[in-house]
């Protein structure tokens, strides 16, 4: 990526740079259908001004065949240069969405954990198809504009050159000054809408996760009213941006027509009378180049700000980061902490504290703690999802930092309490942890999670949608497809963070059972609140104050 320093546009354009090719194509479509546009004008009405003299067809055959090959070419060079041009938009759309996702994973949980997934989308989808006006309307445009003014100040030189300066004059103020005068009435407005959007998003995010919960606390109206307040900041928004844009384009239809009048005056007592025409229309054709500048200036404000956005979050360090020269793949999974110290910030109290912890290979070790003692936080730093600040943390003799973070979680199979499952069929959650994996071994995980006579029961089987979040299933049912899941892994180290904290005592009995049955020679860290089964734990902890204290 480029430097983090740099200004966001021109980090876009610069990330935009392999494309140049395929943008310096359409720009020369472009500038060619403008100019066969122009001399489609010209040719045409020279062709009917000398045909009302009523010459010979002779001496019209050249200008007849010139109007048929410049209105044929002017379609075909737009659609090629539309065709070109939004290709290269799209592949650079893909290319920021790449660029955002890849920066946007490691930052997952610890970095995002302020962020609101409403704006986290705004970001995704809209910051970025916000971008397009970028290329389509703020690079390309200008250059094909240029070209295009070139070349009629030519070929108005060749009849006159005080028409060519004048025509120039009204090209620049159309090109420069109505752009200008459009950025600064839009200057600020842009970049307010493009927050204004992402709170909106937000909001409505919030308010369709959180609707439950708005019904029964009867906070329906004020969510309602929250609503109708950003819409109303929107829609002023909008209409201010509507009202500029209404402007510049009565400004570049008043210098249009200008320009026409003004040609038409100065041209009457210079040319004869067949060319005054095609000096009028060549030089009315032309401002069609000119119309798309005024409208990048009015979206120059939001793509600045949604380009500030993106590079908010790519430029933002991840809370961990890679060993320089990772170390082999473990071989053995003896883990130990020793004096472990952590803290999500540095003006924050320890949250674990000189903590010891010993899990040889294959053993069962239960963590008990209440609900904010640090358990989760255990499970996050082993998974180095936050870099611990002291102590130290061995895998198969080796210190945890000296793996690559791919190895490191390779080796752990987490089940927590809040497993999330997509909306897909039952199969897809479970072959999640493994990809690769067949249908045969989806089910056999399924069987020793005690899941699939429940699965095959289905009417689709495997292929049975479980909605949102897993919602078409129980409480308990999601915990085995989850178990599921983490077997599927066939990780040496399972961790079960507070995984049975929301069922009854005898769903969780049966689950806890049949996680103890088919991990049996793994290593199992029970992270828990609950002491359900812990008879057959080889050791049991409690976290209190950061550190861990055995207990019988």
């Amino acid at each position: 990526m480029p430097h983090a320093n740099a200004n966001p546009m021109l980090r876009v354009v610069r990330i935009a740079l392999p494309f140049w090719r395929s943008m310096a194509l359409a720009t020369v479509f472009g500038a060619l259908t403008i100019i066969a546009s122009v001399s489609l004008m010209a040719n045409s009405a020279w062709l009917i001004s000398k045909a009302a003299l009523q010459p010979s067809i002779a001496d019209l055959s050249v200008a007849v065949v010139g109007v048929r090959f410049f209105g044929i070419a002017r379609g075909v060079l737009r659609y090629l240069e539309r065709l070109v041009s939004h290709d290269t938009t799209f592949r650079l759309l893909a290319r920021l969405r790449v660029a955002f996702y890849q920066s946007l994973e490691p930052l997952a949980p610890a970095r995002l954990a302020s962020l609101r997934s409403g704006d986290l989308l705004s970001r995704a989808i809209d910051d970025i198809e916000s971008l397009q006006n970028l290329y389509l309307r703020a690079i390309a445009p200008p250059m094909i504009a240029v070209l295009a003014a070139l070349f009629t100040t030519v070929l108005l030189g060749l009849f006159d050159p005080l028409l060519a300066l004048v025509a120039l004059g009204f090209m620049l103020v159309a090109g420069v000054g109505v752009p200008l005068l459009a950025w600064r009435g839009n200057q600020t407005v842009g970049a307010q809408r493009v927050q204004t959007r992402a709170e909106r998003n937000a909001s409505l995010v919030d308010q369709i996760q959180g609707m439950a919960e708005t019904l029964v606390y009867s906070r329906a109206a004020a969510q309602m009213a929250r609503s109708a307040q950003l819409e109303r900041v929107a829609s002023a928004q909008e209409m201010r941006m509507a009202h500029v844009d209404g402007l510049q384009i009565a400004l570049l239809v008043f210098l249009t027509q200008g320009a026409g009048l003004a040609l038409l005056v100065l041209a009457i007592p210079r040319l004869d009378g067949v060319l005054l025409a095609t000096v009028v229309l060549a030089t009315i054709a032309v401002f069609e180049a000119f119309g798309p500048l005024a409208q990048a200036a009015v979206n120059l404000g939001v793509s600045n700000q949604a380009s500030r956005r993106l590079f908010d979050i790519i430029d933002t360090p991840p809370a961990v980061r890679e060993a320089a020269l990772p170390a082999p793949a473990p071989s053995a999974y003896d883990l130990h902490v020793r004096g472990l110290r952590f803290r999500y910030d540095a003006d924050q109290p320890l949250v674990l504290d000189s903590l010891d912890l010993s899990l040889p290979a294959g053993k069962r070790v239960a963590i008990l703690g209440e609900s904010g003692a640090g358990k989760s936080t255990l499970v996050n730093v082993l998974l180095r999802f936050w870099d611990y600040e002291g102590g130290t943390i061995e895998l198969g003799g080796r210190e945890l930092r000296d793996y690559a973070l791919s190895d490191v979680r390779s080796t752990f199979a987490v089940m927590s309490q809040r497993t999330h499952l997509f909306n897909t069929t039952i199969g897809e959650n479970i072959r999640l942890a493994r990809m690769d994996a067949t249908q045969e071994e989806v089910e056999a995980a399924a069987r020793q999670a005690q899941i699939h006579d429940f699965i095959t029961s289905l009417p689709q089987g495997y292929g049975t949608l479980v909605g949102e979040d897993g919602a078409a299933l129980s409480g308990g049912q999601r915990q085995r497809v989850a178990l599921a899941r983490a077997l599927l892994k066939g990780s040496p180290i399972l961790i079960l963070d507070e995984a049975t904290a929301n069922l009854d005592t005898a769903t969780e009995r049966a689950v806890m059972q049949t996680i103890l049955d088919s991990t049996a020679g793994r290593s199992l860290l029970v992270i828990t609140h609950r002491r359900t089964l812990l008879e057959q734990m080889d050791a049991v902890y409690v976290l209190h104050e950061g550190r861990l204290q055995p207990t019988g």
